[in-house]
C-alpha cells in the first residue's frame, strides 16, 4: 500500500502556495474560519478522487487569475504529492527501469487545472556521464595485455594498429574533463569498431575475410591462425566500453510507460467528506431525482446529492426504481383488475424486501466499523418518500434519523461515503474529513479521535478541525497550522507558531493551547507524572525516547509520564508555579545546559525548588557534556543523519558537504548545525528548525531501523528512572 508522505497545493482557490505539508498516518489541519483549510483538502481529493471530484473551473481556479488561467493552453499544477512505495512495488519498478529501489522508492504525482497528470521519481538520479578514469582503466588494461602478447607474423600488423587506436583514444580521454558523456563514448566506440570483426572471428578467427583496422589500410587475415590471442582481449575491451556507454544512456524511470502505468494502478484514491453531505431522515424521491440530474447546484446541495447518490448505490437501486416499485395503479380505480392489484402488491413487496435486505447489510457493516453503540437501521419507502429509522439496545423503538443525534447522522453519512466510494480500493484509500464531528459532545469527540487512530491502521486520514478535543497533545507533530499570510493567501506550517506575526492569525493556535490545557488537566486529575520541558522539540525528543524504551521492554512506568512544553525558559517559571502532582510534589523540570537553562536552574533551586532541587535536571549533568542541550541525549551519528536529510530538503548540497561527515561527536550538536547552515548559506528557520528536526528524529527512531548504542540506552534508562522516583 502506497503511503502519502507530503503534499503541496498551488494555484487553487485561495491557495497560492501552501508549502509542503507532511503527513503521518493521521494528520490534522487547524486554523480559524476562512483560513482555507477546506481549500487544502479538496485539491488533494481531486488528485485521484474515488468518485466524483471533477475540476470545476468556476469554483477551483483562483478568482484573481481566472481569465489568465482559462486562456492558458497548459494549465498550472494545483496539487503535488509525494508517496512512499511499498518494497514489493518499488522492486517491480526498479526491475522495469533497470535502476535501484532507492531511485524509485519515492514517487511524485501532480495534476494541473486542465486535468493532466505528471508522474515522476524525484530521487531517481540517472547518470548522464561516467568518470574518465573508469574508461581509461579499460583502455590501459587492453593496451598492457596486448602489448605483452607474442603473436604470429600474420597478426603483427593487426596488433600494431589496435595498439595505435587504443593509444589515440587514451590521448582523446586525457583532453576531456573528469566526466565523459555519451557523445564522447560513442566516438570511442566508433573508433574501436573500425576494427570490424565477425563474432566467429572474435572467437577463433574461423571466418576468413579482410579486417579493417583503420580508415586507410587493411590487414589480411587470410592466413589467420585458428586461435587468436588478440581478438578475445580486444573484443572484451569493446564490450566493456559499450557497457560504459549503455550506463549513461539508461532512460529515466519516469520515461518508462510501463513503470508509470504500474505506479498509477497502485496510487491510492481519496475519499472526501464534509458535514454538508449529512443525510436527512426523510428523502423526497422526486426532489432527489431532479437534483441528481442538475449541474448547477451550490456546494451544500452538491454534497447532499453526492451522499444520496451513494445511498442509492448502497441499496443497489436507483431512486426512479424505488419510486416506480411503489407506484399505485395509474388510471381509474374503478377499472383496475385483480391482476393489476396483484402486480402493484408484488412490486411493493419486492421493494420492501430489497430495502429490508439493505437495512440488514448496513446494520451489520456499521456495527463492525463503529463500536460505540449497537445501532439498527431500517429503510422504509412510502409512495414518494424514503425514510431512515434508527434504534439501539437502550432505545429499541424506531426513531427517525433526524431525531437522533447530529453526531450519529454524521457517522452514518460519512460511513456510506467511505464504504461505497472506497469499495474498489478499501485498504489503500486516503480519507479526507472536513470538520468531522463538530456536533459531537466533547467526550464523543475524544472517542472520535481514538477512532481515527484505529481507522488509520488501514487508511491514512487527514482532517480539519477547530476542536481541541480532536488535537492529541502527545502527537503535536501530526498537527499543521493553517493561516492567511500578509497577501491574503492560505499557508500551512508544521511550525505551530508560524502565524504569530499576525495577532489575528494567532487564534489558529487556540485548539492546540486548549488541547495542552486539557492534557494538563488530565495529568492533574489522573495522577500522571508531569515533566516540564522548555519547548515543543524537547517534548518530541523525550516522548520519542519514552515510546522507544517502552517498546523495547526497558521501561514500564507505574504512572504515565507526560512532557509539558512551557514555551521557553520564561514559560518554565510560570508553568512550574501552577502545577503540582497529586501527592503535592512539584513536577520534574528538564533544562538545557546553555546559559539560559543554567541561569533558570539556579533561580529555581534557590526559590520554588529549594527543597526539591533534585527535581531539576540539567541535560549537561546527564550527558556529561558542557553546554549540552536536549538534542545531545541522542547518539551523534543518529541525529547527524537526521539533520543531513533535513538539510537536503532545504537546499541541494554537493555530496562532499554532508553534515554527517563533519559533525564533531565531542561537542554539542545544535551550535554545529547552526554553524554549518551559516557556512553553506542554508535558510535555517528559527526557531522552527529544531521542532522539524525533532519530528524527523522521532519518526526515524520509532521505525526501529537504527540500533541505539548501549551507553545511550543506559543514559535514557537512568533519566527515566529519575522521573519515576518518589
Amino acid at each position: 500500500m502506497m503511503k502519502l508522505l507530503k503534499f503541496r497545493v498551488e494555484n487553487f482557490r485561495s491557495v497560492n502556495d501552501s508549502g509542503w505539508i507532511e503527513i503521518d498516518t493521521v494528520a490534522g489541519l487547524i486554523g480559524t474560519n476562512e483560513s482555507g483549510k477546506t481549500n487544502l483538502l479538496i485539491p488533494l481529493w481531486k488528485l485521484k478522487p474515488a468518485k466524483e471530484g471533477q475540476i470545476n473551473p468556476i469554483a477551483d481556479f483562483p478568482r484573481k487569475r481566472y481569465n489568465e488561467i482559462r486562456s492558458m493552453e497548459r494549465k498550472p499544477v494545483f496539487i503535488t504529492a509525494h508517496f512512499e512505495l511499498p518494497d514489493e512495488l518499488a522492486q517491480q519498478i526498479a526491475e522495469l527501469t533497470s535502476t535501484t529501489i532507492d531511485n524509485v522508492k519515492i514517487a511524485e504525482v501532480q495534476r494541473d487545472l486542465g486535468g493532466s497528470y505528471y508522474l515522476r521519481f524525484p530521487n531517481a538520479q540517472v547518470s548522464r556521464t561516467i568518470p574518465r578514469d573508469e574508461v581509461a582503466v579499460i583502455l590501459e588494461k587492453t593496451q598492457r595485455e596486448i602489448s605483452g602478447l607474442t603473436v604470429e607474423k600474420a597478426e603483427e600488423a593487426l596488433k600494431a594498429n589496435i595498439l595505435l587506436i587504443v593509444r589515440e583514444n587514451l590521448e582523446r580521454l586525457n583532453s576531456l574533463t573528469d566526466q565523459v558523456d555519451s557523445q564522447a563514448l560513442d566516438v570511442i566506440v566508433s573508433s574501436l569498431e573500425e576494427v570490424s570483426i565477425e563474432d566467429e572471428v572474435f572467437r577463433q578467427a574461423r571466418v576468413k575475410r579482410k579486417v579493417i583496422v583503420s580508415s586507410s589500410e587493411a590487414v589480411s587475415i587470410e592466413e589467420a591462425p585458428t586461435r587468436s590471442a588478440i581478438f578475445p582481449r580486444f573484443a572484451q575491451c569493446v564490450e566493456d566500453i559499450k557497457e560504459c556507454a549503455a550506463k549513461v544512456k539508461i532512460s529515466h524511470p519516469q520515461e518508462n510507460p510501463e513503470a508509470k502505468k504500474l505506479l498509477w494502478s497502485n496510487l491510492p484514491s481519496f475519499v472526501y467528506y464534509s458535514n454538508y453531505g449529512n443525510l436527512d431522515s426523510e428523502i423526497y424521491l422526486p426532489y432527489v431525482i431532479q437534483n441528481l440530474a442538475r449541474k448547477d447546484l451550490g456546494t451544500r446541495e452538491e454534497a447532499k446529492v453526492r451522499t444520496l447518490k451513494v445511498l442509492f448505490e448502497f441499496v443497489r437501486l436507483k431512486p426512479e426504481e424505488i419510486r416506480e416499485l411503489g407506484q399505485d395503479h395509474q388510471g381509474s380505480q374503478d377499472a383496475i383488475t385483480e391482476d393489476q392489484i396483484k402486480e402493484v402488491a408484488k412490486k411493493k413487496t419486492e421493494r420492501d424486501i430489497l430495502l429490508q435486505s439493505a437495512s440488514t447489510e448496513l446494520t451489520g457493516k456499521f456495527r463492525d466499523w463503529w463500536k460505540q453503540g449497537t445501532y439498527r437501521f431500517r429503510f422504509q419507502a412510502d409512495g414518494d418518500h424514503l425514510r431512515i429509522w434508527v434504534s439501539d439496545d437502550k432505545r429499541p423503538e424506531d426513531i427517525e434519523l433526524e431525531g437522533r443525534s447530529a453526531g450519529l447522522q454524521w457517522f452514518l453519512s460519512f460511513y456510506l461515503i467511505f464504504l461505497v466510494e472506497s469499495s474498489d480500493s478499501h485498504a489503500g484509500s486516503i480519507l479526507l474529513l472536513d470538520e468531522p464531528g463538530h456536533s459531537l459532545h466533547p467526550i464523543a469527540q475524544k472517542d472520535l479521535s481514538t477512532f481515527f487512530e484505529s481507522l488509520s491502521k488501514t487508511n491514512q486520514l487527514i482532517y480539519t478541525t477547530h476542536s481541541p478535543f480532536l488535537v492529541d497533545p502527545d502527537r503535536l507533530d501530526r498537527v499543521n497550522a493553517v493561516y492567511v499570510d500578509d497577501y491574503g493567501a492560505t499557508k500551512a506550517s508544521a511550525n505551530l507558531r508560524a502565524a504569530e506575526s499576525d495577532p489575528a492569525q494567532s487564534q489558529s493556535m487556540y485548539p492546540v493551547y486548549a488541547a495542552l490545557g486539557l492534557s494538563l488537566s488530565d495529568t492533574l486529575l489522573q495522577g500522571c507524572r508531569s515533566v516540564i520541558v522548555e519547548g515543543a522539540s524537547d517534548q518530541t525528543y523525550l516522548s520519542a525516547i519514552k515510546t522507544y524504551l517502552i517498546g523495547e521492554g526497558e521501561l514500564n512506568p507505574n504512572r504515565d509520564i507526560v512532557f509539558i512544553p512551557a514555551g521557553g525558559t520564561k514559560g518554565v517559571r510560570a508553568v512550574t508555579s501552577i502545577i503540582t502532582e497529586k501527592d503535592e510534589k512539584l513536577p520534574w523540570v528538564v533544562l538545557d545546559s546553555d546559559a539560559n537553562g543554567l541561569s533558570l536552574a539556579i533561580e529555581l533551586s534557590s526559590g520554588l525548588y529549594s527543597a526539591d532541587r533534585e527535581r531539576i535536571i540539567s541535560v549537561g549533568d546527564i550527558r556529561n557534556l558542557e553546554k549540552a542541550r536536549i538534542e545531545d541525549l541522542f547518539p551523534k551519528d543518529f541525529l547527524a543523519g537526521v539533520v543531513t536529510r533535513y538539510f537536503r530538503r532545504l537546499s541541494s548540497l554537493d555530496s562532499d558537504d554532508e553534515f554527517s561527515d563533519v559533525v564533531d561527536k565531542s561537542q554539542p550538536i545544535v551550535p554545529q548545525v547552526e554553524a554549518f547552515a551559516a557556512k553553506h548559506n542554508l535558510p535555517l528557520p528559527k526557531p522552527g528548525w529544531k521542532v522539524e528536526v525533532s519530528r524527523l528524529a522521532k519518526t526515524q527512531l520509532l521505525k526501529r531501523r537504527d540500533r541505539i548504542p548501549v551507553d545511550f540506552l543506559s543514559l535514557w534508562k537512568t533519566l527515566f528512572s529519575m522521573f519515576q522516583s518518589e
